[in-house]
């Protein structure tokens, strides 16, 4: 294995986590994931393409690695995450905690959105993969893409509540409350 492949497997470790972290829901098990990929990873390196996307093939990985543990393993009770109780010295309170209650509202609805959903999801909007990339990961047509990122947004916009409810804008109206 090249220092290359090496050096850039490293840099990819945070967003491994975070994608391994919307998979299964908790951390702790997000890092189990994290490792099972990078070793099964490490084992087929003689699979991977160079010149591909190394980020795509990990991604690949560990989505394949969920889907036969996650479907091996019974439901498990886990404790929820213990970094939001970490020491807010220094940092603005109030801002912090409004911020992490937000960050577990939108943690709680990405949970609540099919696997597909959430998985394309986490893909785009927070890694940063084009439609082509994702489809590629994921083994599926690039229209597939777009309709699952279609419908998890405004799925994701309606359990957060931030979707415009045309009843309210109709009774304001009427009320003569806008002009």
């Amino acid at each position: 294995m090249s220092d290359a492949i090496r050096t850039e497997m490293i840099q990819l470790l945070p967003r491994l986590r975070a994608f391994g972290r919307s998979l299964t829901g908790v951390q702790d098990q997000a890092d189990d994931l994290v490792q099972q990929t990078v070793e099964k990873g490490l084992r087929n390196i003689d699979s991977y393409r160079p010149g591909t996307r190394l980020d795509s093939w990990l991604f690949r990985i560990m989505r394949n690695t969920w889907i036969d543990g996650h479907r091996a393993r019974r439901p498990t009770v886990t404790l929820d995450d213990v970094d939001i109780i970490s020491p807010l010295i220094g940092e603005d309170g109030r801002y912090v905690t409004e911020t992490r209650l937000y960050l577990a509202q939108v943690r709680q609805a990405m949970d609540r959105l099919p696997e597909d959903q959430r998985t394309v999801l986490m893909l785009v909007c927070v890694e940063g993969l084009s439609y082509r990339e994702v489809a590629h990961a994921l083994e599926i047509p690039e229209g597939t893409v777009m309709s699952r990122l279609s419908r998890g947004r405004l799925a994701l916009a309606t359990l957060l509540d931030t979707v415009p409810r045309p009843q309210a804008q109709s009774r304001a109206q009427t009320q003569g409350l806008t002009r």
